[in-house]
């Protein structure tokens, strides 16, 4: 191949990387080792109701697929879907909540937060009721599974539950280790939301795939397992838990420090003030010492993720 040819088409990959970013919450490995952590851990009866309903309800060959195949697994494959037609179906609320950063949990209710288009504690709630349902299309209850599995992975990513007029980390550049922020397509990349997604975990799991890093996982996480289970199906506080770790762990070791933003309706980067651009300004950086801390409770909320998927699907077998 000449070479330039070679850097059209390196330059057109990172540009599709760059403009999928926001889309995918914890990226492929995040999503895909969350349903490979439940997969471990369903009933006989879950796990053959799930995976026959995905093998007799298959995803269409013609759909383009951001993450491929290769993670091999059918529950590995349905987890990263969701994120895959939520263009076309116009559903992208369906899979975060904005809940500003700051907030306190007061009485615990998520309402106020959820817009009119639907927010991921609600999406989630329906997609699991139609599962349930046996008198649904089979094709629908399939679908369903999908979204389930994808909406509980998202919900447990911190930055899904919280937003600082910066549509969820989307509006802070940063340099993340040698990675200058720019300017791309009304947004910019490196953001806080995109490592988040991905490259913390990818950097953590050196190199593993969704199958390595799973079982790594489960041998690091097993003795909570317990406890998670029998805490149940709780799906507002695990929001609310993404909410404050997202207080805890991915803004307040920001250098130098992001203010607090007084809560104003946002649809872009250039809205509050040209938020992004402020913040482009204040020249954000990420290293080995927010690498250090931030790592883990992505671990952590990746592991919680699995185990909590695993609960919601047994349930919904029986």
């Amino acid at each position: 191949m000449r070479l330039a040819n070679f850097g059209i088409l390196l330059a057109l990959a990172f540009a599709t990387l760059l403009a999928a970013s926001p889309a995918n919450a914890w990226g492929c490995k995040g999503h895909e080792t969350v349903a490979l952590i439940a997969e471990k851990h369903l009933s006989p009866d879950a796990k053959e109701f799930v995976l026959t309903l995905l093998k007799e309800n298959p995803i269409d060959p013609l759909l383009k697929r951001y993450c491929g195949s290769a993670v091999n697994d059918p529950m590995g494959d349905a987890s990263t879907w969701a994120d895959d037609i939520r263009n076309e179906r116009h559903n992208g609320p369906w899979h975060y909540i904005d809940i500003p950063r700051g907030t306190a949990h007061g009485d615990g209710n998520l309402a106020p937060y959820c817009g009119k288009e639907g927010c991921v504690n609600e999406a989630l709630a329906a997609q699991i009721a139609i599962l349930k349902n046996k008198s649904a299309e089979p094709a629908k209850r399939a679908e369903a599974l999908r979204y389930v599995i994808h909406f509980v992975g998202d919900l447990h990513q911190p930055l899904h539950s919280t937003t600082n007029d910066d549509e969820g980390g989307n509006c802070v550049p940063l340099k993340y280790f040698r990675r200058k922020p720019r300017e791309h397509a009304h947004g910019f990349s490196p953001n806080l939301h995109s490592i988040w997604d991905s490259a913390i975990l990818d950097r953590d799991a050196e190199g593993a795939d969704s199958h390595e890093y799973a079982d790594r996982l489960e041998e690091t996480y097993a003795s909570s397992f317990e406890q998670w289970q029998k805490a149940g199906v709780r799906i507002d506080d695990w929001i609310w838990e993404s909410h404050d770790f997202a207080d805890k762990n991915v803004y307040e070791p920001l250098t130098p420090t992001v203010a607090i933003e007084q809560p104003v309706p946002v649809h872009a980067c250039t809205d509050d003030n040209n938020i992004g651009v402020r913040l482009l300004d204040e020249h954000i950086a990420v290293s080995e010492p927010y690498q250090d801390q931030a790592a883990p409770i992505a671990e952590l909320r990746i592991a919680q993720a699995g185990i909590r998927l695993a609960l919601i699907l047994n349930d919904a077998a029986k």
